[in-house]
């Protein structure tokens, strides 16, 4: 398998604690994914605060972090996201500030850099050209090896001019003709949540964009105040393994809840494997026993309906009472990642992930 497969922690919500990122870059390489990109929608100092100091405490934090990823085996990533940048002149001022960030992203040791211009207006004269000439001053002055690019418009998804305004007309043959041809883009597909992928769509995509996307896969993430309350936990389908010849690389935005999400990382890796032997409900089985345990993996195969179909609102107290108790038996489990996962699941049915629409808005 020659597709280069990672994670991209960058949902809403609570993120994941330090040393869950650390335990992510050994499974990571243990299972032959090559990367990490640390771009958590709560850490503001790679978004609304862009402009603020950079703290010292998360520099080394991130600095140690890297060499973890960097010692296991792993290339170590960015997602900085310059919030409006290009609503107000690039002059500078302005490049003296992200010239700070970007000394603060050589320090740390960043391997890859994305450059996010997500969740932003978009319906703007010069919207490709602005974006251009801030991509390509910062990729030029930048020590990473890799630079991927979010766009505003990330997906053919309707739902994207309905937030961010109607899109300029030829947006993405201007980026693909202006943007540093090391840059690659980021793109999630048909939709921004898109449950399935076909070569012809992605090589559709590639001629629109000038070159292969960087898939930035929105499952099994579960942000947001809608999704926070489902666990999606059923194996990846729709992801047929040629598709992986039609991309630069392919990210997967997980859940909220990191030892759970390794479940559904092993069964995107075994797609790929497979090829057109994958078996959903095998691979599940193999995963959730790798994660876990025997018998928490067929509790969690159990429950798959009521955290992915029912959700969270719909169960009844009694329900919740008696799921808790389930998996409360697993606490003290040494085996594997059996207490995390079990942890996960009881803190979801507490509410401890929801996330609400203020924070959903703030973040």
């Amino acid at each position: 398998m020659n597709t280069q497969l990672g994670v991209i922690e960058g949902f809403y919500g609570e993120p994941w604690s330090w040393g869950e990122r650390t335990d992510y870059a050994i499974f990571l390489k243990k299972h032959g994914f090559s990367f990490y990109i640390y771009a958590p929608k709560a850490d503001g100092y790679l978004r609304k605060k862009w402009r603020e100091p950079f703290p010292k405490v998360l520099e080394e934090k991130l600095t140690k972090l890297a060499g973890q990823c960097h010692s296991a085996g792993i290339e170590f990533g960015v997602g900085f996201s310059p919030f409006e940048i290009y609503l107000t002149p690039f002059d500078l001022e302005a490049k003296r500030l992200l010239q700070h960030r970007l000394d603060v992203f050589n320090r740390i040791g960043v391997n890859k850099l994305g450059i996010l211009m997500d969740d932003m207006k978009g319906d703007l004269p010069g919207l490709a050209e602005r974006q251009i000439e801030v991509v390509n001053w910062m990729v030029a002055r930048s020590g990473a090896r890799q630079f991927v690019f979010c766009p505003t418009y990330y997906s053919s998804d309707p739902v994207l001019e309905k937030l961010f305004g109607k899109m300029p007309a030829g947006y993405f043959e201007k980026l693909g003709a202006g943007l540093d041809k090391k840059v690659s883009m980021f793109w999630t597909g048909e939709q921004v949540c898109s449950k399935s992928y076909t070569p012809e769509h992605l090589r559709a995509t590639s001629e629109k964009l000038g070159r292969k996307p960087f898939l930035w896969d929105n499952y099994p993430v579960n942000d947001g105040p809608r999704m926070c309350k489902f666990l999606h936990l059923r194996p990846v389908t729709g992801r047929p393994a040629e598709m992986g010849g039609c991309l630069a690389a392919h990210a997967v935005n997980p859940m909220n809840q990191a030892a759970l999400s390794k479940i559904v990382l092993l069964t995107l890796k075994s797609s790929y494997e497979k090829g057109a032997a994958y078996n959903p409900e095998k691979a599940f089985k193999k995963a959730a026993g790798m994660v876990t345990c025997h018998d928490m993996a067929l509790l969690l195969e159990r429950d798959i309906p009521v955290f992915m179909d029912r959700g969270l609102d719909a169960l009844t107290d009694e329900e919740k009472w008696a799921l808790k108790d389930e998996y409360s038996v697993f606490l003290e489990s040494h085996e594997n990642d059996s207490a995390q996962a079990a942890r996960e699941v009881i803190g979801w049915l507490t509410g401890r992930y929801n996330v609400t629409k203020d924070l959903f808005l703030t973040q």
